[in-house]
């Protein structure tokens, strides 16, 4: 697009921010310039992965992604600048770069595989890397002053110092029941993670398994996706459980086909925008099929 004096002004399509049209990769979020968008039928914009080598500037700081199937974030900080993240990102660190415990209110707890995790914070000057342990794309979100961003629970890679961090319950879950034991599932996690820019524009960055595709929802809009495959959401779109509960097929009951209605329903996650919401195109859909006993706030759909 060009502005009224005729200068060309350019909005990466990506991370929705005033862009140069003339670099190969936005400077901002590291994604290609020079590239067709790929745009579903339903309106699905696949992400492509930021190019090996791309550079992201912010502040006095830069980040180089280097590599594409686990891609690595490599981050020169200059001084008094700094970044947060799990420990179990940390790929090295040169000796010039300071790594410390970051204390988090509420009482922060976050387990993988059984074990804790530990948010770490790099100060600069110095060198740090950061990677996750599987393959996929590396998604950087530049947040301008204000703004906040949902992400799914260990999608976070890094944040820089001025990103706020807080954590909230997903409110979405369902209890199944077999006999009188009961089991409580959180199909999208339990908990989100929620980052805000203060104090001026910020840079977060996620790990995303396989690809990535982007929406936008208009004010009103509903929109079904798997729960698990959420990436992130702007906080502007609410989201609850959907249940689906098929009961036809050719004519024929398919509780008579199958005897249990339940091993057929499909369980989703409701998004009502306005804003912004990404998928991950690996995920893990939800198998069980024992009768549903209680759930949060949900809409459902028999057919």
């Amino acid at each position: 697009m060009t502005t009224p004096q005729g200068s060309q002004r350019y909005v990466c399509r990506y991370c929705r921010q005033p862009s140069d049209p003339s670099a190969r990769t936005c400077p901002l979020c590291g994604a290609p310039v020079d590239v067709r968008a790929s745009v579903s039928v339903s309106g699905w914009t696949k992400q492509p992965a930021v190019r090996d080598m791309a550079h992201i500037q912010f502040g006095q700081s830069r980040c180089q992604i280097e590599g594409t199937l686990v891609p690595v974030a490599d981050f020169a900080l200059a001084a008094g600048e700094w970044i947060y993240f799990s420990h179990k990102n940390l790929l090295w660190a040169d000796p010039a770069a300071q790594l410390s415990n970051m204390g988090l209110k509420g009482g922060w707890k976050r387990m993988m595989a059984g074990l804790p995790l530990v948010m770490l914070v790099g100060q600069g000057p110095g060198r740090i890397a950061l990677s996750d342990n599987h393959a996929g794309d590396i998604v950087v979100l530049p947040l301008q002053h204000g703004q906040a961003m949902w992400v799914r629970e260990h999608r976070f890679l890094v944040a820089t110092g001025n990103v706020a961090y807080d954590w909230t319950s997903t409110g979405i879950w369902y209890d199944t029941r077999k006999g009188d034991e009961r089991e409580r599932h959180w199909p999208m996690g339990q908990f989100g993670d929620v980052f805000t820019a203060r104090n001026g524009p910020g840079l977060l960055l996620l790990h995303a398994p396989g690809n990535t595709f982007v929406r936008d929802l208009a004010p009103g809009e509903p929109l079904l996706v798997q729960p698990s495959a959420l990436l992130y959401r702007d906080v502007t779109v609410q989201a609850h459980l959907h249940l689906e509960y098929p009961r036809n097929m050719n004519g024929r009951g398919l509780s008579a086909l199958f005897g249990n209605r339940y091993s057929n329903r499909s369980i989703w996650a409701r998004l009502i925008g306005p804003g912004r919401v990404a998928v991950q195109s690996v995920y893990e859909r939800p198998e069980d099929a024992l009768p549903i006993a209680r759930h949060s706030r949900a809409t459902s759909r028999n057919w």
